[in-house]
């Protein structure tokens, strides 16, 4: 009698995890705009820098403000043009943009490099920001506590300039890195900052930063993002 219970209940668990699968396959597949991701440049011999935070495709988990489950799927975060690109399939070379207007946010697995292990990342809208236009751009939580560091990613296209008489080596576009980087206080404050002991101290005056090892010596994102953690536990 045990064994005949039991071989439904397994059926329909993997019926259950079936449907599901499907379900966030075809929440994703409704964020699919069906655009093909085309960035055009000036007309130069080339280009230096790049528009995405990272070149390569990574898996990522959408999160929406429906909490609706989504299929784990393959994107770039194109920074130059505010907009997230799906590979729906590995085997595709193309990608479609996504219809992002009902996405929070998103985890990125990012895998290991020769300095840094595997990790996810964790990247939300930009909702504290003053000015509207930012307020939909996605940031980077480094650490978040009771107060919570933010990377906002920026990016600039610069044109390629015009020969002149004596100029050498080829006309290049360039995109260049404009990162900003938010201390967000426990009363809401948003102060702007550069990654310095100084600065953080003095966004957080009520933080013992300088009592924190390593503190004088943090120069990565990472290393930052310990030292606040570190802090805020003391």
């Amino acid at each position: 009698m045990l064994l005949i219970c039991l071989a439904p209940l397994g059926a329909a668990a993997q019926q259950t995890a079936e449907q599901a699968g499907q379900a966030a396959q075809m929440n994703l597949n409704a964020l699919a705009t069906g655009i093909p991701a085309v960035l055009p440049y000036n007309k130069s011999e080339g280009l230096q820098g790049s528009p995405y935070l990272e070149p390569r495709w990574l898996m990522a988990r959408l999160r929406t403000s429906r909490n609706n489950q989504l299929a784990p799927v393959a994107i770039k975060y194109d920074v130059l043009a505010q907009r997230l690109l799906m590979r729906p399939d590995a085997a595709r070379t193309d990608s479609l943009q996504l219809d992002d207007r009902s996405v929070v946010g998103f985890e990125l697995d990012a895998p290991a490099t020769a300095s840094i292990p595997a990790r996810t990342r964790y990247f939300r809208r930009f909702s504290e920001a003053a000015d509207r236009e930012q307020q939909s751009e996605y940031v980077e939580v480094l650490h978040e506590g009771r107060h919570t560091l933010l990377k906002r990613y920026a990016k600039k296209f610069v044109p390629a300039k015009e020969p002149q008489a004596y100029s050498y080596g080829p006309r290049l576009d360039q995109i260049r890195n404009e990162n900003q980087y938010f201390l967000l206080r426990p009363d809401k404050t948003l102060v702007p900052l550069k990654l310095t002991l100084k600065m953080l101290q003095a966004a957080a005056p009520e933080l013992a930063l300088k009592t924190v090892s390593g503190a004088s010596k943090a120069s990565t994102d990472a290393e930052w993002a310990a030292v606040l953690a570190a802090a805020e536990k003391e």
